[in-house]
């Protein structure tokens, strides 16, 4: 590796690394600012805050990893064509291409990072990062999902067991209109209805009231009825109601397991899942993609200096933004596969970074 291009890493790496110890702090003092009346309030123990305060620096940092990024590089290529540095090397005989290089780099060190963190340290903070916040400061009653509930139970060769439940209250482990059918070799024969069922945490068993229960025979069928009634089943409160962010807290093979089951179970939900599981991916893989454009705006000399360069890099990091939330939004929400969804603003700031690279090689 060249001079230059070990120059150029060095400031690549050490002004993302500034951007990341200038910004955090400022994100943890506006966090403090909103919620140090709760706290107190609540009397949440230092040790606990502190330890909050250590998740929200990762989750923070993984947050607003490609504005970090994005930003870094802006600033120190417009420095270096503010300087005529990049004048200097180009008229050496080196090709945009050459001078590239380095921040390509770069941008693998920073991608092979956060690929790591994303895979191992960030579900970790996510979870304490959110439980502390849902605990202390919002309160579970929003944590679960809690409606129109489906899940498959069981699958061991031609059995299957199926549940459904709507408007399940995490807190009084409640929920209405309770279904389970049995099904084998694809034929139904049982199912149990009730208005409303219960858990007991103490007999790990549920309740069931106004029961009804049909076994369907050859010929004919059973009806049992009852007011209540006592049963086991093989799920338990937060295998049917997991957390909202449950995703974000677990490690790349355990959502991949994780997506797996609750696709088996016939989970609604699950291109929330995907979203999170593709943007693992994503994610390292826009530092090349925002590095190039960063270059490729940066590196001409501007008569409004290096303001001008900021103002364009902050307006594309925000585009890039925006379109990550909305279409992993829509992914969520609606029939857009989330593969598609997730990948879909790196092919489009792809192709704008390659036609932006053409014409600042020109």
């Amino acid at each position: 590796m060249k001079i230059i291009d070990k120059y150029i890493l060095k400031r690549y790496l050490v002004t993302f690394s500034v951007m990341l110890i200038m910004f955090i702090p400022i994100g943890i003092t506006i966090d403090v600012s909103e919620k140090v009346n709760k706290m107190i309030e609540k009397k949440i123990p230092l040790t606990d805050i502190l330890v909050y305060y250590g998740d929200f620096t990762i989750y923070f940092a993984n947050l607003l990893f490609p504005i970090f990024l994005f930003l870094s590089i802006i600033w120190f290529t417009s420095k270096l064509a503010n300087n005529t540095e990049i004048i200097a090397i180009l008229s050496s005989g080196i090709s945009f291409s050459r001078f590239l290089r380095p921040f390509i780099y770069g941008a693998a060190i920073v991608s092979v990072f956060a690929l790591i963190m994303g895979f191992f340290l960030v579900p970790k903070a996510s979870k304490g990062f959110n439980d502390f916040r849902y605990q202390n400061l919002k309160g579970n009653n929003k944590t679960r999902e809690t409606s129109d509930i489906f899940r498959q139970i069981k699958k061991e060769g031609k059995l299957e067991e199926n549940i459904y439940v709507s408007n399940y209250n995490y807190l009084s482990q409640t929920g209405f209109n309770f279904t389970y059918e049995r099904f084998y070799d694809n034929v139904l024969v049982e199912k149990v209805t009730a208005n409303r069922i219960r858990y007991n945490e103490i007999s790990k068993k549920y309740t069931l009231y106004n029961y009804n229960k049909r076994l369907i025979g050859e010929f004919d069928d059973r009806l049992l009825k009852s007011d209540k009634i006592d049963l086991a089943y093989n799920f338990e409160p937060d295998d049917l109601t997991p957390v909202v962010y449950v995703a974000e807290t677990m490690t790349i093979g355990q959502l991949n397991s994780f997506i797996n089951k609750e696709r088996e179970r016939g989970n609604g939900n699950i291109n929330t899942y995907l979203v999170v599981f593709y943007k693992k991916f994503s994610l390292p893989v826009s530092a090349f993609i925002l590095t190039i454009i960063a270059v490729a705006v940066s590196s001409m000399k501007r008569r409004g200096g290096m303001g001008v360069n900021l103002a364009i890099g902050i307006v594309i990091a925000f585009i890039f933004i925006f379109f990550d939330k909305v279409f992993g939004t829509l992914a969520e929400k609606s029939s857009i596969p989330p593969f598609i969804a997730v990948w879909l603003p790196n092919f489009v700031f792809g192709i704008l970074a390659v036609y932006l690279l053409r014409n600042a090689k020109r």
